[in-house]
């Protein structure tokens, strides 16, 4: 076999046959899942196992969605073709998505991926203010581009280049581990004070600054969610200091916070760039940059060859009318405070887990060795997700160290779910913890699975979201119309 292909080679049906490169990565490397087919918030192997997913935030509505998979299927038997030529559905979704934003975000831009719409953000802003030089985040990831690996802190301090010299890196604000943490008395003007600090260094070198990117809520480094005044104060610095702010909304837009569409409006602030990506086309390859007219006059020429394709913006429609159709906002809401409420009242009882925190349906759980140090329990978490999986529910650990169990699941998740993975996490954490926990990630038989009795009520109760019956002139199919 050629070593210098840059191929998954699949030898057979196995998962015992499965060669890679070293770069290449597969969920739970030691005992992979093959998945042939999900539905809802679940999926299965190819033995019928059903599996609770808590890791997809592709599949935002949900797992083959009917009324998404439909509006494809009609849509791509009528029309498929690049762009460049009008249609209804691209001028409609264009009208629908800008709707959900702040008037002054009034552009679209329609590309395939979250890569691409952070790859033509960095063009606009630079564009724009006819500088290079970037600020970004310690621990951040802005996608798999060339450009965006030299922007992307987490990917470049492990590759031997290193830092690119027009980019500069500000603390990132994790007042659990970070340079500041919960016990300072301002701790967003302190994160933000580091950040007018470094634009006085980059001032001193001569040099300008073109923007500064940040995910409002962080994700791959560990569902960071910021001090609630950081972003306003940073906004401000960059705005004075010629540069526009970049929103990145790939993973954690579109409703996944709750109680709002787009996460950085929690925060109380408008970005000049917002992109937005992965739960756009609920598994279809499709994103997007929405910016400013006065931004997007910037741009000397812009093209995509399937962004904003007719298949494309039907999908994205639908995906939309499902959200609001099912009260998704709503119910991430719920479902979210169950999941942090939970996670809290078994907090006290695991010395490990150091940290529970989030909004809506990104929640991290920080597992550390002791909580005085706060030494991370990478080992820990690693075993966590593999003992999960046994017990037939999907998470993943996130962060610099990966130590932090992350769950980023469909938004159709419910109550019910959210319980049952909160007993799972409090059962198989405690058995790493009292060291009865077989240290080994290999797969298991279905044999001497048993049921879990942990009792239900761990999580107090919750007011539920408003579930009533949808507007009867909007004919959709549901999941509940599913077999």
């Amino acid at each position: 076999m050629n070593p210098f292909l840059s191929i998954v080679f699949l030898s057979s049906l196995t998962h015992s046959s499965v060669l890679c490169r070293q770069s290449c990565k597969l969920h739970f490397e030691a005992a992979p899942l093959k998945i042939v087919r999900a539905s809802k918030q679940y999926m299965y192997d190819e033995g019928g196992t059903e599996f609770l997913d808590c890791i997809n935030n592709v599949s935002h509505v949900g797992h083959c969605h009917p009324y998404v998979v439909s509006v494809a299927q009609e849509q791509m038997a009528k029309l498929s073709t690049s762009s460049g030529f009008l249609s209804d559905s691209s001028s409609q979704y264009a009208k629908q998505l800008v709707g959900t934003f702040p008037e002054s975000l009034n552009i679209c831009y329609f590309v395939n991926s979250g890569s691409e719409a952070n790859d033509l953000a960095l063009r606009l802003a630079q564009a724009h203010t006819k500088q290079k030089d970037l600020l970004v985040v310690e621990n951040a990831y802005h996608g798999n581009l060339s450009n965006l690996i030299d922007i992307s802190h987490s990917r470049f301090k492990k590759m031997p280049g290193g830092k690119k010299e027009h980019v500069h890196v500000v603390p990132w604000p994790n007042t659990y581990r970070g340079l500041f943490r919960e016990d300072h008395a301002n701790l967003g003007e302190a994160y933000a004070l580091e950040v007018k600090k470094k634009i006085q260094a980059v001032h001193k070198e001569g040099r300008q600054i073109a923007g500064f990117i940040c995910e409002p809520l962080m994700s791959t480094a560990g569902v960071i969610t910021p001090p609630q005044n950081y972003l306003k104060h940073v906004y401000k610095l960059v705005r004075e200091a010629g540069g526009v702010c970049i929103a990145d909304e790939v993973q954690v837009g579109l409703g996944r916070v709750g109680d709002y569409y787009w996460s950085f409006q929690s925060y109380d602030v408008v970005p000049d760039i917002i992109t937005c990506g992965k739960p756009m086309g609920n598994g279809f390859p499709m994103a997007a940059v929405v910016t400013t007219t006065e931004v997007a006059n910037s741009l000397a020429c812009f093209e995509s060859s399937f962004g904003g394709n007719p298949v494309s913006c039907s999908v994205g429609l639908a995906v939309l009318d499902v959200i609001q159709n099912e009260k998704l906002l709503s119910s991430a809401k719920c479902v979210g405070l169950v999941l942090l409420e939970g996670f809290r009242n078994i907090q006290p009882n695991h010395p490990m887990m150091g940290d529970v925190r989030g909004q809506g349906l990104i929640i991290g759980v920080e597992l550390v060795t002791d909580k005085e140090s706060r030494k991370p329990a990478s080992e820990a978490a690693e075993l966590l997700t593999y003992k999960a999986k046994q017990l037939r529910i999907l998470v993943a650990n996130e962060g610099p160290d990966k130590n932090v169990i992350v769950m980023t699941p469909p938004l159709c998740f419910n109550i019910d779910n959210a319980r049952h993975v909160i007993q799972v996490i409090d059962k198989v954490l405690a058995e790493i913890e009292r060291g009865t926990c077989p240290d080994q990630m290999s797969a298991q038989s279905d044999e001497g699975i048993t049921e879990l009795t942990i009792p239900l009520d761990i999580v107090s109760g919750v007011e539920s979201y408003d579930d009533d019956d949808d507007d009867p002139h909007c004919k959709r199919a549901r999941y509940e119309d599913m077999d």
